[in-house]
This record gives C-alpha cells, structure tokens and sequence, in this order.
C-alpha cells in the first residue's frame, strides 16, 4: 500500500454524475449515489482484473471459485455439490455445468458419496490444487496492487466499513 498519495483524489465520473443530479435535481440527497456508484464501479473494474488474472489459469472467475472453495475446505478437500452450491449462491443446474468442465480439465472428479448412495463428493485434484494455489496468488497479486492506492490504514479503515455495511444490508439466514 501506498504512503505517499494524494490527500484528496482527483475527480471521476461519479463526481459528474453528482454534479449533474445536483443541478437537474438540487432537491435530492446523493451521498448514497456516491458511494455505491463508486463500489459498483470499482466490483466491475476489479471484477475484469480478475478475470484477466485466471484467463492465464484456463479458469474464469466462477471456475475459480469453486476450486478455491474445495482448497479452503481443507483437507481431504472434498464437498458435495449441494455444500459447493450454497457456499457460492449457485443453482445446481449452474454449478453442474461448472463442474462439468473442471472435471474435463481434471481439476476435481466427482464420485458417490460413501454416507449417502444417492449423493455425489467433489474433490480437488492434484492439478487443481496446484493450480488453485497459483491462480490465488495471481489474484491477490492484483488486489494487493489495487490497494497500492490506499495506505495500510485507510485499507483496514475501509475494510471494516464495508464489513460493517454489508453486515447492515444483508438479511439473516431464515430461521436465524
């Protein structure tokens, strides 16, 4: 992270944006515009980075975060597709698909599960694995030289408000 930037950084289009609700509608209160312009903004661009940074892995980024799902799962590294589904808000139809083709690439398999005749185990395989490691690094490569504009403190301040944000935006689970 950087310590030496500017103290206040230049104008972008979200400062536009502002400017002309500001003068088509002096009556509205844009502070909400202004952030979320900004963390929409930022998601699509970081989102593109990322997606670049796997490119080279042969991975997208939903790819990606299935293998990344099963390495942090520790180990043996194995979960069903129901437990894969929910940890990544997917359908089952959209994350068969997924599985379909990094089972073709050989970075996980699929077998029965040995507690369920009816159920299926996803696990990482040694090539995914060792890939899944790599493209980590290559994506927090990319984060970290994101933050590279934000000094250590500001990073941790701007950490525990989106946290804290996110916490009052996001409803619990039913049942919770």
């Amino acid at each position: 992270m950087n310590a030496s930037r500017p103290i206040t950084p230049p104008k972008d289009p979200v400062d536009a944006i502002i400017e002309q609700w500001a003068a088509a509608r002096p009556d509205l209160d844009t502070a909400a515009m202004e952030v979320f312009g900004r963390v929409f903004r930022l998601s699509r661009t970081m989102g593109d980075r990322m997606e670049k940074a796997y490119e080279r892995f042969g991975i997208s980024r939903g790819e990606f975060d299935v293998l990344a799902t099963l390495r942090r799962s520790g180990e043996p590294y194995t979960l069903s597709p129901r437990q894969l589904s929910a940890t990544l808000m997917l359908t089952t139809g959209g994350m068969t698909g997924r599985l379909d083709k990094l089972e073709r690439a050989g970075l996980l398999r699929r077998s029965p599960d040995p507690h369920d005749r009816r159920g299926l185990q996803v696990t990482l395989t040694d090539e995914g694995f060792r890939l899944i490691d790599e493209a980590v690094e290559a994506g927090l490569a990319v984060q970290t030289e994101a933050l590279d504009a934000l000094d250590a403190q500001q990073a941790g301040q701007l950490a525990a408000l989106l946290r804290q944000l996110l916490a009052g935006t996001v409803s619990p689970a039913p049942g919770n």
